[in-house]
């Protein structure tokens, strides 16, 4: 069935990205069309809500008998976004706790090649940025059907590795990208919040449209881990023994704090941020990126 594929399981046996991508997205629409959401896919990408002033001889009379809502045809003008996928490839993002699941990276480029692959299909320009404690490689941005296999084939070339400063990968991208744009940010976005949340205001500012994917191992959520632990860095190498029991109250209660001032600091900024993990259905992530979309072109 295809809605298996929006599971991280079932896309982990897949070997190659761009059959990743296409059975994610492929998965996705079809739930999309056997759901009570059905008719709310990718044909939206043409249409907004009627809102007041709007002229109602406008609206699309079709869609209003598929949702009950009114929508109208957008304008060319308001039609064509520019998407930049930016990508954490350090060390970090390289862990996985589970054998059966994808690490942090693999699954951060599964559901970016799966954009890609929607915005394409949509004629929208997308490009991709890759960092670590820089900025790493940059595809410019383009519509045509060839960039989905350029930005597949540099995703697929990528291997985790080395620290991480998404404040300044993201503080450097800022002054890179000149026009406005919906920038799709895959991280586990550790560093320091402060200087992130700066990098991040510093791209609203700039008239960018932000959407802050925060991804993370399943373990790092629900941790699992009972006594004695040896706990390693994985962008240092540094090791500390703990005991798990002992740890765990503490540790989930300062991970929800993090997501927590995540979650309002973007609210505040206008900014989409989007918790997951890596057993995560990726169809969380793509209806999370229509939803802004809509809201936002």
């Amino acid at each position: 069935m295809e809605t298996s594929y929006l599971n991280p399981e079932a896309i982990q046996s897949l070997k190659r990205l761009d059959l990743k991508a296409k059975f994610i997205v492929k998965g996705f629409i079809h739930g999309l069309h056997s759901s009570p959401l059905h008719g709310f896919s990718v044909e939206f990408s043409e249409h907004r809500k009627y809102t007041a002033g709007d002229d109602p001889k406008e609206i699309d009379w079709l869609v209003y008998a598929k949702t009950d809502k009114y929508y109208i045809k957008k304008y060319e003008s308001e039609t064509n976004m520019t998407g930049w996928l930016i990508v954490d490839s350090s060390g970090s993002m390289g862990y996985a706790y589970q054998p059966n699941l994808p690490t942090k990276f693999d699954y951060a480029v599964s559901l970016a090649a799966a954009l890609a692959y929607l915005m394409i299909h949509q004629q929208d320009p997308v490009g991709l940025l890759t960092f670590d404690e820089k900025l790493r490689r940059s595809i410019a941005p383009k519509s045509a059907r060839s960039q989905l296999g350029t930005i597949l084939s540099a995703l697929s070339s990528l291997k985790p590795g080395g620290v991480t400063d998404i404040a300044a990968s993201l503080a450097q991208a800022a002054g890179v990208l000149k026009k406005a744009s919906l920038v799709m940010v895959f991280s586990d976005l550790l560093g320091n919040q402060d200087d992130l949340f700066r990098s991040l205001y510093r791209l609203r500012h700039a008239g960018h449209d932000v959407m802050l994917f925060h991804v993370l191992d399943r373990a790092e959520v629900t941790f699992p881990f009972r006594g004695q632990v040896d706990l390693i860095d994985p962008e240092t190498g540094a090791r500390a023994a703990a005991d798990a029991d002992a740890l765990r109250r503490d540790y989930l209660d300062t991970l929800e704090a993090y997501r927590g001032r995540f979650r309002r600091e973007c609210a505040g900024a206008k900014i989409d941020y989007v918790q997951l993990d890596t057993g995560i259905p990726f169809d969380k992530g793509l209806l999370e990126f229509l939803i802004s979309r809509s809201q936002h072109r």
